[in-house]
């Protein structure tokens, strides 16, 4: 019998053995524990002939140029760039961000051929420098985000960085190498980010190397052949655990250099390192044929023939947000749509009686239903939770940009009468709030999911506020904007390097 497990297919074992229906279903789930190995990994793409995923990546980013970028995705790569040079230059006061920076300064200063810990201004190796970068980007709070739980440019920044200092890339080169490192690991992730979690990885890190890479690989002009080299090492260079979530995209940014320098010695690299029986999405999901977990929508199937679909017309980038908070990132959605709702219909404080809150079910168990440390819509209103940013919003119409403001009494009072009703129909970002009056009288906002995406000049005006918590006076810090703003007329992007250090 066990011959035959191995050599037939799942659907003709089922057929030939005359299951009922619910006996079926339920051999079905354990036979990957007995089929052979063809069976456990099936091939998931349809066509053999096909390039693999890397393939795809590699030949698509070799040839990126900047004149092929839309002028939105331009402007979403200012706006990134000035919200992570923002948070490094908060984090740098943080002693996560000192602590790291120690480390690398410590271990690695003096360097020659190295490149800069931003604000500290200390040469370090590359990789020292992406991970001490990161980690102050990291401390600072102020994030971009993609499906909530990946934040993309705490690993890309920092390793674009170290490559563009490494070449004298110009601003154009950095602002391309970055897209490319977005629209690889954001399409990696998109479908797969609740699956990964729910395994007990960080899916930000796991993705990051990625990203990181690839923005490098590309800022150092690598071929098609070096770029999938550098992918495929990635593969074994990510990680990232909930149980300890204390290591995250710093060593993603520090791994991806190191990928990078390998791919650049000529490190080689298999082709199927993704989609392949043994790839990455088999270890880190559990199958390689899209098969999901948990999903943002419901569907628990994935195509991985989607992921390099409509490359450079179809830019998954656009889709990432700016977590202008310093905050879980599912938690800023109702603190302005709160706001806004309060704001549109002039209500107060003193007006409201309750509010109720339907988030996407997944917002309510961060960070994943398989391991939920945080149940929102369960037990006692606490600071922190989305029932206390909801009452922030109703209170304070907004929320601080820095740290140490004390918490009102009326949010800490108006929490216990928030209620949040997890929902499979909410858009991530898009919670339906509606606020019920005093006078019987009840009013609703519908979030789309996208009141955090916006152009550079609105990124410029949302951080603005954060200028007294900076290292750096003022008028410095307005020379780091226009320098983002103008980004493609600069001649080395490494300019946003020097304009960060204290003078």
């Amino acid at each position: 019998m066990e011959s035959v497990k191995c050599s037939l297919s799942r659907r003709d074992l089922l057929r030939r053995t005359g299951l009922a229906a619910g006996q079926a279903a339920a051999i079905s789930r354990v036979l990957p524990l007995v089929a052979g190995p063809q069976e456990q990994a099936a091939p998931s793409r349809e066509k053999a002939s096909a390039k693999s995923l890397s393939r795809q990546f590699a030949g698509w980013v070799e040839g990126l140029r900047y004149e092929d970028l839309p002028p939105e995705v331009v402007d979403r790569a200012k706006g990134i760039t000035l919200q992570t040079l923002s948070s490094v230059l908060i984090g740098s006061k943080m002693p996560a961000g000192l602590e790291a920076v120690r480390l690398v300064t410590e271990e690695e200063a003096g360097v020659r051929n190295g490149a800069t810990v931003l604000v500290n201004g200390a040469k370090v190796t590359k990789g020292g420098a992406a991970f001490a970068n990161s980690e102050m980007a990291q401390a600072g709070g102020k994030w971009d985000t993609f499906r909530m739980l990946t934040h993309p440019a705490v690993s890309i920044i920092p390793a674009a960085l170290a490559a563009a200092e490494a070449t004298g890339a110009s601003g154009r080169e950095f602002i391309t190498g970055m897209v490319a490192g977005y629209e690889v690991s954001e399409r990696m992730s998109a479908d797969f980010i609740p699956t990964v979690m729910a395994r007990g990885f960080h899916a930000s890190p796991v993705f990051g190397v990625f990203g990181g890479a690839v923005a490098a690989a590309k800022i150092l002009r690598f071929t098609q052949d070096q770029i999938n080299a550098t992918i495929s090492l990635c593969v074994n260079l990510g990680g990232g655990n909930l149980e300890s979530r204390s290591l995250r995209e710093g060593a993603a940014a520090r791994n991806a250099m190191l990928a990078v320098s390998l791919a650049r010695q000529g490190h080689r690299a298999g082709d199927t390192s993704l989609e392949g029986r043994a790839g990455f999405y088999y270890a880190y999901t559990g199958n390689n044929g899209g098969e999901l977990r948990y999903s943002f929508t419901g569907d628990n199937h994935a195509s991985l023939d989607k992921i390099t679909a409509g490359l450079g017309k179809n830019w998954i980038f656009l889709e990432t947000l700016y977590r202008i908070y310093s905050i879980p990132g599912y938690n800023i959605a109702p603190i302005d749509i709160t706001a806004r709702l309060c704001e549109e219909r002039n209500i107060h404080f003193q007006d409201i009686d309750r509010i109720e809150v339907v988030s996407n079910w997944l917002e309510t168990q961060y960070p994943s239903p398989a391991f939920p440390t945080l149940r929102e819509d369960i037990g006692e209103a606490r600071p922190g939770g989305t029932r206390y940013f909801t009452a922030y919003g109703a209170v304070k119409r907004g929320y601080p940009m820095l740290a140490g403001t004390p918490d009102p009494p009326e949010v800490l009072q108006l929490m216990n009468r928030v209620t949040i009703i997890p929902s499979h129909e909410m858009t991530l970002f898009g919670p339906r709030i509606t606020i019920f009056t005093k006078d019987g009288k009840s009013y609703t906002k519908q979030g789309t999911g996208r009141e955090f995406i916006w152009n550079f000049d609105e990124e410029v005006r949302r951080m603005r506020p954060v200028t007294p918590g900076l290292p750096i006076p003022a008028s410095q810090f307005e020379e780091v904007i226009t320098l983002c703003r103008t980004l493609e007329q600069a001649d080395r992007a490494d300019r946003l390097v020097q304009t960060t250090l204290k003078r």
